[in-house]
């Protein structure tokens, strides 16, 4: 329970109606879910205005409503307290709600097109091994210490962040290390946030479907970096052209990655197999698990900000090598009989699944074949459709076309657009299969030992969205029955 001008400090209000010394039991986006004394933000969002469920809020119990526009019906018991923006007010009032408490917890944030849930995954489980309590916030779940708490958001909304470092908080938490997607940059979900350090690891295409355009995209993930204090740090993979973008304005230490230039920290892949890599690291030689080129960015990008916050060099580096990463990201797994190895990730843009399919290239021997089984998620871009068909092509021997989450729109048609680009000579590799299930069982079949079969686009996710439903569908699942059937 909060007072309602004490949550109110640090908004600009454009107008007030009525009492703000009352009470606030919670603070609500969704007029669902309002109770007796809470305060309603009507946000204004891509799909659903918060304005029409005013009413519907405060038939419900809200004593405040949070507007940018004032209702024609003026509630005399009700308080209204107008704003410019609603998103801002919203991010502001929950982290005083619940007494701002990423004052007290080190709180880094990871942002870019790939590697964020991997670099995230990877800290918070470094500082774990380091005898740290740590907080995640993450595509594929959010962590309280040990507990794991289900996410369905890459960022969650304000309120929701807010709530888990306050659980944090009282759990006993020191560290958090938090995905920041750009729709919750641009929401500003993230305001309200005090954080201690931001990492960069690449930008690419993606995500256009609801930034418009590629500029829009890239400066939308830099006021992340614009929004920190000075006594943040900054660190950017200077590697990407986007790189040094990332510094400009901003207040915090700037620091460097890098694999090929000089950096604050610099990295170099000495190995690169399938039972992982060597590299040097500032001078030092480690050996770690993780396999691939993009996997040494985002291990550099880790090493890096363990040593800005001031861990010790050969600690990290001693816990580093034995680390996994996330789930979904270049999980690898073997057929018992054929020797076929399968990999699944969550390479869902065209620079991502380049990056997987060329470490593939790098690690298999030339007679072994590479079968892609990769579609395109429905109602999302649809820029990036024909480019992942190109990359899959370029790249694989064989590639099975298939449906990722449709949601709305028809398979086939998504099918027709990955297809509309390609060359004659890259269709010959092509099949179209849009029964996921069957296009990964096919793939397996297709597939002589030691060849090499990459399930890309869902990584982690445990379902498909089919037409507004989701039903269960796990990729890792569906490769190793189609494995089974195969050893029989």
């Amino acid at each position: 329970m909060a007072i309602l001008k004490d949550i109110l400090i640090n908004v600009a209000t454009t107008s007030v109606l009525g009492n703000t010394n009352i009470d606030v039991a919670n603070i609500c986006i969704d007029s669902r879910n309002v109770i007796d004394n809470c305060v309603f933000v009507a946000l204004k969002g891509t799909i659903v205005d918060g304005h029409l469920y005013i009413a519907k809020a405060i038939a419900q119990g809200a004593n405040t409503i949070v507007c940018e526009n004032l209702p024609e019906i003026i509630e005399p018991s009700i308080t209204y307290v107008r704003v410019a923006d609603a998103s801002i007010a919203l991010g502001q009032m929950a982290a005083a709600f619940y007494q701002y408490p990423s004052k007290d917890l080190v709180v880094v944030g990871v942002t870019g097109t790939n590697g964020k849930t991997t670099v995230a995954t990877l800290l918070y489980q470094l500082f774990t091994a380091l005898g740290y309590k740590c907080g995640l916030i993450s595509t594929v779940q959010n962590q309280i210490g040990s507990i794991a708490e289900k996410a369905t958001h890459t960022t969650p909304d304000a309120v929701s962040i807010q709530a888990l470092f306050a659980k944090m908080n009282n759990a006993g938490c020191s560290y958090v290390f938090m995905e920041v997607s750009s729709h919750a940059i641009h929401q500003n979900r993230i305001e309200g946030i005090e954080f201690d350090g931001a990492v960069f690891t690449n930008i690419s295409h993606d995500h256009l479907d609801y930034h418009k355009t590629f500029d829009e995209y890239i400066k939308v993930k830099k006021r992340l970096f614009d929004s920190l204090a000075p006594k943040a740090f900054a660190l950017s993979n200077i590697d990407d052209k986007r790189g040094a973008v990332m510094m400009q304005n901003t207040k915090a230490a700037q620091n460097t990655y890098s694999l090929r230039v000089p950096a604050t920290f610099k990295g170099k892949v000495l190995e690169n197999n399938l039972s992982g890599l060597v590299m040097d690291i500032d001078g030092h030689e480690a050996h770690l698990r993780m396999i691939g080129t993009f996997n040494a960015y985002n291990m550099l990008a880790v090493y890096g900000v363990a040593k800005l916050l001031d861990q010790d060099p050969m600690e990290i580096l001693t816990h580093l090598s034995i680390l996994n990463g996330a789930p979904g990201r270049f999980e690898s797994l073997c057929s018992i009989n054929d020797k076929v190895l399968g990999i699944v990730d969550y390479a869902h843009t065209p620079d991502a699944l380049l990056n997987v399919l060329s470490t593939i290239q790098q690690l298999r021997n030339n007679e072994e074949q590479i079968i892609t089984v990769v579609g395109c998620g429905g109602d999302r871009d649809t820029t990036k459709r024909p480019l992942m068909a190109i990359v899959a092509a370029d790249k694989s021997n064989r590639v099975i076309l298939t449906s990722d989450n449709p949601r709305s729109e028809d398979p086939e048609q998504i099918l027709n657009e990955m297809e509309a680009e390609l060359t004659f000579a890259q269709k010959r590799k092509v099949l179209r299969i849009s029964d996921r299930k069957e296009a990964i069982k096919t793939a397996c079949a297709l597939a002589n030992p030691g060849d090499i079969i990459l399930v890309a686009g869902k990584g982690h996710e445990n379902y498909q969205e089919i037409k507004g439903i989701r039903q269960h569908f796990d990729d890792k699942e569906e490769l190793i029955n189609a494995f089974t059937i195969l050893n029989k």
